[in-house]
């Protein structure tokens, strides 16, 4: 297994500013942010390290040969769109934009993309897959064609305004199962962060076990629940929940990377910086990577 982390965190960066300072520090693998030019509707989202849209296999052959020479890989490129949006206009331009994303990591010999399964808010989980089954049987194709796996990550992104049901259905082991035998596509698989299933009391490791074949990408962020806060708001509040540099929460990561070795993952560990502690200018940001670096490498051979 190999370090890295998410791109997102440091958009200030140049591709070359970012992969000399990762490659510096020790880190094997970087997951790049791809989002289009522009489109910031969240926190973390709209960083775009190489743009998809427009990369020619030239360009493409220059970035491999970046990081090449600093004896560095890309582990995914990653996009994390709702292609469930209850607004068309907005399915349409993520389908589109994931399907350049796919064209690139095909062309930059990546073999993951990680991203959403969407969804919206007030519609049921059984209706969403649904959905999503029409809308992924052939985006995996698609991926497949261009010898390219699709790995979904876990996050609910439940939040005030998208109550009820959050913009993710892919939230649990039950989802997991109907969404891999609706979609029996060998690349379709997971982008596993233990840090939502934490607050959402599912056990992380059991979750490495149970779905070791599907286990594509994984992520290291962390989490604390604030129980005074949850006393006053009960689970369907809000602000009980904080996310944490992996290694500064809850989240045992101890025995969660103990039973990746044990199902014989071989992959990145790929740290997503979204703590507030450490944000607020480039260098806090990197000092917070550097230091879940730290809390995570004596587990890392």
């Amino acid at each position: 297994m190999k370090l890295g982390f998410m791109s997102a965190c440091l958009p200030e960066l140049s591709l070359e500013e970012l992969v000399a300072w990762a490659s510096g520090e020790g880190f094997g693998m970087l997951e790049l942010a791809v989002w289009p030019h522009g489109q910031k509707e969240r926190r973390y989202a709209g960083t775009s390290h190489i743009d998809v849209a427009n990369l020619t296999p030239g360009k493409a052959g220059e970035i491999r040969g970046l990081f090449n020479d600093h004896n560095m890989q890309i582990s995914s490129l990653g996009y994390y769109p709702n292609y469930l949006d209850p607004h068309q206009e907005v399915r349409d331009m993520a389908l589109s934009h994931i399907k350049n994303v796919i064209k690139a990591a095909g062309m930059l010999e990546v073999g993951v993309v990680g991203t959403f399964v969407g969804r919206d808010p007030k519609v049921g989980v059984q209706d969403t897959l649904k959905e999503f089954e029409k809308l992924f049987g052939p985006l995996c194709k698609y991926a497949a064609d261009n010898n390219v796996k699709i790995a979904i990550e876990n996050c609910p992104m439940l939040y005030p305004d998208t109550w009820p049901g959050g913009t993710n259905v892919a939230t649990s082991p039950a989802i997991w199962r109907q969404m891999f035998e609706m979609v029996p596509a060998d690349n379709l698989g997971l982008n596993l962060d233990p840090s939502h299933l934490l607050w959402q009391w599912i056990d992380a490791a059991k979750c490495v076990h149970e779905f070791k074949d599907k286990l594509f990408h994984v992520h290291a962020k962390d989490a604390v629940v604030d129980y005074e806060k949850l006393y006053q708001t009960g689970v369907f509040g809000f602000g009980w929940r904080i996310d944490k540099l992996a290694g500064m929460g809850d989240v045992d990561f101890k025995r969660f990377i103990g039973a990746l070795y044990d199902v014989g993952y071989n992959y990145v560990v790929s740290i997503e910086h979204e703590d507030r502690a450490f944000e607020g200018s480039i260098e806090k940001v990197e000092r917070g990577l550097l230091l879940s670096k730290q809390l995570l490498e004596q587990y890392i051979v």
